[in-house]
């Protein structure tokens, strides 16, 4: 850590412990991290290495122990604002002067939720020890005095040698020193570290290889001089000082904790970084917590409610002055004051308090305890959701986290990664290009490309190919056959330039474990055709070419990394040539070529767009002959800058860069990385729900556009796709202010004049809403209005759009003076596809989305480069795909398919948020109906913060009475089915525009509990003031009137919460009716003569509750108060319902009548409908012209190069690459409704409010319509220019999306068939021509 300069060193004992919580260090480590710039470890000497204090082996997660549990747990939950408040509440209540409460009223509730969330966090701590214990005792052999001792883990020490032996774990961070393997090499499996399950070899210095076994270990007294403990998993830099020489030392001579030693019998370490120090522990900080806006709104409301209870109390206590004033004083003879009080000041003031006290039930503890228990029942739903399990990868889905549940309703911005997360990410060799001869495709006898050609038969000439290659092109075996020597060295270099390590169990059972997918797939092929990679040494390649075997001298590798784009290797046959093999990035490569290729290079280039049409991943092959004298030359360059011990990565890049000139093109091959099931439908429907989703790749922008297309991101009839490729700042402002002019004259065309006419940004006329046009109303569109912002303007611009963005333009559109720009540019498009971008670039884009357009994203991948945007986004979603789990782990949602998103957001996601709003207001209704009662209540009782109910039922109405019929709510309420969810995606617009929880429906709730606390109030009294029993005895007295008040109020707000229940179950039921019979229950038992000859002092009232209900007049009393209450809102919901629906209120009503009314006529209607959608118009398709050559993507990381050319022996396990059937989705939504503009339609189609600027989409041609459809062909092009949902509040557009009974790839209902889109107001256009009946049309039809 860094210490700033100018805090002074006395500071240092207050800022360096708070600095060493957060980081979870011990406290062995506290005072050596302030001083720790360098580390120097001797082997076998503890006392030297414990002058130093470094940390011990010894880990601790855990927060508390036995006897710390109580104190630091309860001072934790105490830095909750709200635990504080009412800890505050409980002090003032025991202030007998002003408390009119017992404390139990208080105290009660809060040791429960206190004590609830103790047991949580009390729990969790311990698993935590007993993990810590496990771990902490695990058994090691450490090198003591020359002898091989057991110790646990926790008593390692830096500077001591451990010996491990096969499938250990790694104790700590370890210098290997020897191994059991030739060339003192270790196989190391790192999944627990960065989630990857390929393995990975490490090897020791030749220096200390030799010493061997424990005898010479015992002896080795080395100093080892590092970097200080650090986070970097790839990155170690250090160097040995022995016997007066010095070894530079790398991340490939290391151990880290947490790897697993795999087929290597035994090898020895020497302790570097120990316990909190070690790279694993370093990176296991805390991620940032993230909390949903309904959170944060909430945190608002709280604060406003606390204004008002503090206004209510200032009321009331000058009311109690007056009235101490005026009143009281006359009352002083025989009522006096009680002794600290002197005069009505002071009594007012005391007043005040006692009224924050009975007042503080508007925002009660349980609120925040029923907010958990829900959002945890909702994180239980989505795990075990069976529709979300993946059989395949015996996966289910996983809500990691229990605070964003409500937010999944809310997205608005999607951004995903490409590979593995939209793809399957694994790879496939399916066509190639030699010499400028194309293979891949299979043509017939008359030159057309056959449907269902026959795979290639390659074992009947190759017994070492591999059974699950395909390949179904013969020409290419045959040109292998008959020897074409280009083929041959195309595929030699195939064999040859990798880092693919392999291992024979058996013979001819060859496995192959590669650092990518890709470079798997390319040894593959070349294996099957005949140039099979069989092993390797440290200096040599062995193969099988054509059934012969062949071993080459390997002389250097060359390694990929992400700036070079590209590997090569040096070999030389065994006719002694020496030539270099190249492989990488096709606009790497060429730059690279020999002057002699360029006839060749326009053939291949060719063929690469080609495959990039299909939407393939391409690279180049190259070669080049070397002299013995070029080698020599070079190989004396490259060992320099190889053992340099400063800026060495850079001057290898210079030595590779001067080799890699003047190559020979070979030709390219072609990877397709085939896309995940039902992709394009999910993409399809939530963009239906106004869903935008971005991709951020690190592939190149070929690549990345092609796969666009194959998920239908992208389509051909889009208006147009912009593709800003600027390396310069000024370059990419001007592309991307060009694409916001041809925006603007889009719309302009479109519009024919009758939008705002704009000049440049200058003349904009803002429609001044946020979320476009569609949120506005006609007039507002087109008034005039100052100088708006550009996306005001943009931003209602309807047209299908898509933004194409690479790495180096994103870079410069990403600083400060441009990002404004990018982001307007890039939202008013309907997709956006950002390529070659770094993990932190992701990171930056989420955050550039999250920060302006105050929007909720989301971000998915599967990788570990994947992570930093997970973390950032308000919501984390990880894949459980090829590339470990590091995706997973950081995520807050996981799944094993992209396609359970749709499930996650539209069912889970617009429930959970429905859930929770309904519950909100609900349950701020019924606790401002209960407070404000004794609002009222002061005014008629002297303001002498006397209680309406009695104290027990004060405790026990919201933790009792109320509490489980909301929590029924809040859990399983639902307003439409999920398969109606999921079949009108636009549902979940209401979500993203915040409508059902906001201020505004917060202060209805307010008012609707102040005007039933009117009813409960002034009802009873004004009945009960001049009632009389029938005997003759008045009814007015304190409890009757309580109880009568108590009754009405539980009795309206279980009437409330009925009429609020949308989805009726058995648990409902029982917790509504069950507890209106447990008030009673009570109510009896605390006035029985049980309790009070158990506890006169605290049942004063005797048969009360008996006496009361016993009266006809009050149950009218009660009867009539409910009534007054619900009556009003029962008008108000129908009225709404039938002059303002809402869209569930639709879909709901369809439903109903759909099912009531199914006839067979109405399937008659799916033919007329589609005959209909034929003779519209479309417009016009946008060419795929142009170059877009699909990208090879490497690992993230640099390969095995350095360590296969070190002269040592690779063996690796058995472990096989995982390899899956992939099959693609039998059909998607061919194609979306496209909204008409006004004058290209008739007269007939204007809306209702004269407004003829925009008009509904019509039906795709290729969609077929199911359900009924009586309405004619008049009818129903009337209807699709009709609003489904009339005047409603936000305007929402319908989406319907139709499954048949046929099943997709395992998934949901069947094949998607149609997809229709009923907008009212500006929106997103989709393909497609035709018309069909609106849900309102159908519906009158189906009557």
């Amino acid at each position: 850590m860094t210490i700033p300069k100018d805090i002074p060193e006395k500071w240092f004992p207050i800022i360096l412990p708070l600095k060493w919580k957060k980081e979870g260090l011990s406290s062995s480590t506290k005072l050596r991290k302030r001083a720790e710039e360098e580390r120097r470890v001797r082997a076998n000497d503890r006392e030297y290495n414990e002058k130093f204090q470094y940390a011990s082996n010894c880990i601790m997660t855990s927060k508390y122990n036995i006897i710390t549990f109580l104190a630091v747990n309860l001072f934790e939950q105490f830095q909750e604002v709200a635990n504080t408040y009412f800890l505050f509440l409980l002090i003032l209540q025991l202030i007998p002067q002003i408390s009119s409460l017992s404390w139990f009223t208080t105290i009660v509730p809060l040791v429960l939720v206190l004590s609830i969330t103790a047991v949580k966090d009390a729990t969790d701590d311990y698993f935590r020890h007993k993990s810590d214990n496990q771990v902490n005792n695990r058994q090691s052999q450490v090198l003591i005095g020359g002898i091989l001792q057991k110790e646990k883990w926790m008593n390692v020490r830096v500077g001591d040698i451990i010996k491990l032996e096969n499938n250990q774990f790694v104790a700590a961070d370890l210098l290997l020193l020897s191994s059991s393997e030739p060339h003192s090499l270790c196989y190391i499996e790192t999944a627990e570290l960065d989630g990857e399950t390929n393995m990975k070899v490490r090897q020791s210095l030749s220096v200390t290889s030799e010493l061997g076994g424990p005898n010479s270990l015992a002896q080795f007294n080395g100093e080892v001089v590092c970097e200080p403990p650090n986070n970097k998993l790839d990155r170690f830099c250090g160097t040995l000082y022995w016997k007066d020489c010095k070894y530079a030392l790398s991340n490939q001579n290391m151990l880290l904790r947490g790897c697993v030693l795999r087929n290597t019998e035994s090898c020895y370490g020497l302790v570097i970084f120990a316990g909190p120090d070690t790279k694993l522990m370093q990176n296991s900080g805390h991620t940032k917590f993230k909390r949903t806006s309904i959170d944060r709104l909430m945190n608002t409301l709280v604060l406003w409610i606390f204004g008002f209870l503090v206004c209510m109390g200032v009321i009331l206590a000058i009311g109690n002055a007056v009235w101490e004033k005026e009143v009281g004083a006359l009352f002083q003879s025989f009522l006096p004051w009680d002794p600290p009080v002197d005069n009505f000041l002071f009594s007012a003031f005391l007043s005040f308090w006692s009224y924050v006290i009975i007042l503080n039930t508007v925002v009660p503890i349980s609120l925040y305890v029923s907010v958990e228990v829900i959002r945890l029942g909702h994180s239980y739903f989505i795990n075990w959701d069976r529709r979300m399990f993946c059989t395949r990868s015996n996966t289910a889905a996983e809500a990691r986290t229990t605070t964003l549940n409500e937010e999944l309703g809310q997205v608005e911005y999607i951004f995903s990664d490409k590979t593995g997360t939209l793809t399957q990410n694994i790879m496939i060799f399916n066509k190639c290009s030699i010499n400028g001869h194309a293979y891949g495709e299979v043509m017939d006898i008359q030159g057309s490309l056959q449907k269902r050609a026959q795979p290639l038969d390659f074992s009947a000439w190759n017994p070492l190919a591999d059974c699950g290659f395909c390949f179904y092109d013969q020409s290419l075996l045959e040109a292998v056959m008959v020897g074409e020597p280009a083929v041959h060295e195309f595929f030699r270099v195939l064999s040859l330039c990798h880092t693919v390590m392999s291992e024979e169990k058996s013979e001819g059972e060859l496995m192959y474990k590669a650092q990518s997918p890709d470079e798997g797939a390319l040894v593959t092929a070349a294996r099957n055709f005949g140039f099979v990679f069989r092993s390797r040494t440290p200096g040599t390649i062995t193969t099988h070419e054509l059934g012969n075997a062949v071993t080459y001298t390997l002389l250097a590798i060359l390694d990929f990394n992400n700036i070079r784009k590209r590997m090569s290797v040096i070999v030389r046959n065994p006719e002694g040539r020496i030539r270099l093999y190249c492989k990488g990035a096709d606009t790497v490569l060429f730059e690279r070529l020999h002057s002699c290729n360029q006839e060749m290079m326009n053939i291949t280039s060719d063929h690469l767009n080609e495959y990039a049409g299909d939407g393939l991943r391409t690279l180049a092959v190259a070669y080049r002959d070397l002299s013995e004298e070029q080698w020599e030359k070079w190989s004396e360059r490259y060992r320099g800058a190889d053992k340099a011990t400063d800026c060495r990565d850079d001057r290898l890049a210079a030595a590779y860069e001067e080799i890699e000139q003047d190559m020979m093109l070979l030709g390219s091959t072609a990877i397709e990385d085939k896309l995940q099931e039902g992709v394009p439908e999910t993409i399809a429907i939530l963009s239906l729900a106004n869903i935008k989703i971005w991709v951020l790749t690190g592939d190149k922008q070929e690549t990345a556009v092609n796969i666009g297309y194959s998920c239908k991101m992208l389509r051909d009839d889009m208006t147009e796709i912009f593709i800003v490729n600027g390396h310069t700042v000024q370059s990419v402002r001007e592309e991307l202010r060009k694409a916001r002019e041809r925006m603007l004259e889009s719309a302009r065309t479109r519009d024919g004049g009758k939008e705002a006419e704009a000049q440049g940004w200058g003349g904009a006329c803002g429609n001044g809403c946020e979320g476009g046009a569609a949120n506005c109303t006609p007039d507002e569109s087109k008034c005039p209005a100052p100088q708006a912002p550009p996306s005001s303007l943009l931003e209602s611009i309807s047209g299908e759009f898509a933004l194409v963005i690479s790495g180096h333009s994103l870079a410069h559109a990403l600083e400060a003076d441009m990002e404004r720009e990018f982001l307007e540019t890039a939202c008013a498009c309907r997709a956006v596809i950002c390529c070659r971008v770094t993990p932190l670039q992701k990171a930056m884009v989420v955050e550039l989305v999250k920060h302006h357009k105050k929007a909720v994203t989301l971000a998915i991948g599967d990788g570990a480069n994947d992570v930093s945007m997970i973390k950032t986004a308000h919501i984390g979603v990880g894949i459980s795909g090829q590339e470990g789990i590091q995706a997973v782990l950081a995520s807050d949602y996981s799944f094993s398919q992209f396609r359970f998103l749709q499930r996650l957001l539209l069912v889970h996601g617009r429930w959970s948020y429905l859930r929770m709003c309904r519950f909100l207001c609900y349950f701020f209704y019924k606790n401002f109906a209960f407070t404000m009662v004794h609002f009222w209540f002061g005014f008629f009782c002297g303001f002498s913060a006397q209680t309406v109910y009695d104290q027990y039922f004060i405790t026990l109405y919201n933790i009792v009475y109320t509490s489980l019929p909301v929590l029924a709510m809040g859990i399983f309420d639902q307003d439409v089915p999920e398969q109606r969810s999921l079949e009108y995606p636009k549902l979940y617009e209401p979500g993203q525009l915040n409508l059902l929880f906001n201020k505004r429906e917060f202060f209805i709730c307010i008012a609707q509990g102040i005007y039933t606390s009117v009813v409960l109030f002034f009802i009873p009294y004004g009945v009960l003031s001049h009632a009389t029993q029938s005997n003759g005895v008045p009814l007015a007295d304190y409890q009757t009137f309580a109880v009568t008040t108590a009754t009405a109020l539980v009795i309206v707000v279980s009437v409330q919460i009925a009429l609020d229940t949308g989805y009726w179950t058995a648990i409902n039921h029982f917790f509504i009716w069950g507890s209106l019979g447990t008030y009673f229950t009570i109510l009896f038992a605390m006035h029985s003569s049980i309790l009070f000859s158990i506890f006169p002092k605290q049942f004063h009232f005797l048969g009360t509750a008996h006496n009361t209900l016993g009266q006809p007049l009050v149950w009218l009393t009660i009867a009539l108060s409910t009534v007054i209450c619900i009556v009003p809102v029962l008008a108000f919901r129908f009225l709404k319902l039938d002059l303002k629906p809402q869209l569930s209120d639709t879909v709901r009503y369809t439903q109903l009548v759909r099912q009531k009314k199914r006839k067979p006529c109405g399937r008659a209607g799916r033919g007329v409908g589609r005959a209909e959608a034929t003779g519209g118009s479309a417009l016009g398709r946008l060419g795929r012209g142009g170059s877009r050559r699909s990208g090879y993507a490497f690992a993230h990381q640099e390969g095995f190069g350095e360590l296969i050319t070190s002269g040592k022996n690779m063996r690796l396990s058995s472990m096989a690459l995982a390899t899956f059937a992939s099959r693609h989705s039998s059909s998607w939504i061919d194609t979306l409704r496209k909204k008409k503009h006004a004058n290209s339609t008739s007269s007939h189609s204007t809306p209702p409010n004269g407004d003829d600027t925009t008009q509904a989409p019509p039906l795709s041609a290729a969609s077929s319509v199911t359900g009924p459809q009586d309405a004619t062909l008049g009818e129903a092009g009337q209807a699709c220019n009709e609003s489904v949902v009339k005047n409603s509040p936000d305007e929402i557009a319908l989406g319907v999306v139709r499954c048949t009974e046929r099943e997709v790839g395992g998934y949901g209902a069947g094949t998607v068939q149609e997809a229709v889109f009923v907008e009212r107001g500006a929106g997103p256009r989709t393909s497609g021509a035709g018309s069909q009946p609106s849900i309102e049309e159908e519906t009158s039809s189906g009557e």
